[in-house]
């Protein structure tokens, strides 16, 4: 495996992102004041944790409890590679509606599906801010998953649609500015951590994620008609024409330009 690197970014509403790779000793005996929720990308990693040795393998999730002292090491020659996610707990506490008590999650490392691909999608956008949607999306979604796996009862599933509807209606009309936490909770008349979890009850994914996807569904257009790939950009509230690329490969599974390349070949268009 390469050289170790971390690559990591300032605290941004209470979340920090973290990518690292390690070929042998990573970290010693620390402990830090948050919550650390992370997965294994490639080889395997072992630390100690709560007074026993940890293994999170490929494709396994890492839940560390704030204030709990652990390490890191190399578990296999070939070294490893993870994502890391850091979550202040009032900020979780916060998400989950400001009852106490904190989860408590005692599975160190576990096969964990759904954490996974929340730790994927949040990691979109690394290294470039996440889009401050995308941060209260992900706490909503963590906290949620981190309370069930900690058995502690679930949070109020009532949907309030005509709330829904009106975030839904804000987002299709005015998703070529940036939309703020704010805004949604003005439309609402809820926090940002409720109306993300009811949104998706709603509509199936998080405010964040259908404000990208209806950029991107005009976006689709616009670049099927020809239009400049800059402009396109520009004016469906993408910050540059990298980030529509990536945003864009990430939806419909190839770029812009190759994307364009095939209507031609088909003799295709959009008018």
């Amino acid at each position: 495996m390469p050289d170790d690197f971390i690559s990591t970014e300032p605290p941004q509403r209470g979340v920090q992102r973290l990518l690292a790779r390690f070929g042998g000793h990573a970290y010693d005996l620390h402990r830090h004041e948050t919550y650390a929720v992370g997965a294994t990308l490639l080889g395997a990693q072992g630390f100690r944790y709560r007074g026993a040795g940890r293994i999170s393998a490929r494709g396994q999730c890492m839940v560390l409890h704030p204030d709990e002292w652990h390490d890191g090491r190399s578990a296999t020659p070939d070294g490893f590679l993870y994502r890391m996610v850091y979550l202040d707990p009032d900020r979780v506490l916060a998400a989950l509606g400001g009852r106490g008590p904190l989860p408590f999650v005692g599975e160190a490392v576990a096969e964990d599906a759904v954490l996974a691909t929340l730790i994927d999608e949040f990691f979109a956008s690394f290294p470039e801010p996440a889009d401050p949607l995308a941060v209260d999306g992900f706490l909503a979604d963590c906290a949620g998953r981190l309370a069930r796996r900690a058995g502690l009862a679930p949070a109020d599933r009532s949907k309030p649609l005509a709330r829904m509807r009106r975030v839904k209606a804000l987002i299709d009309a005015e998703f070529d500015r940036p939309i703020a936490s704010e805004d949604i909770e003005r439309v609402s008349g809820l926090d940002r951590f409720e109306t993300a979890r009811h949104f998706r009850a709603f509509v199936g994914t998080s405010p964040h994620r259908y404000l990208v996807g209806r950029r991107l569904a005009v976006a689709h257009r616009r670049i099927a008609r020809g239009e400049a790939l800059a402009d396109v950009a520009a004016e469906t509230g993408f910050s540059d024409q990298s980030h529509l690329t990536r945003a864009f490969k990430g939806r419909y599974g190839l770029t812009p330009g190759r994307f364009r390349a095939l209507l031609a070949a088909g003799g295709a268009g959009f008018r």
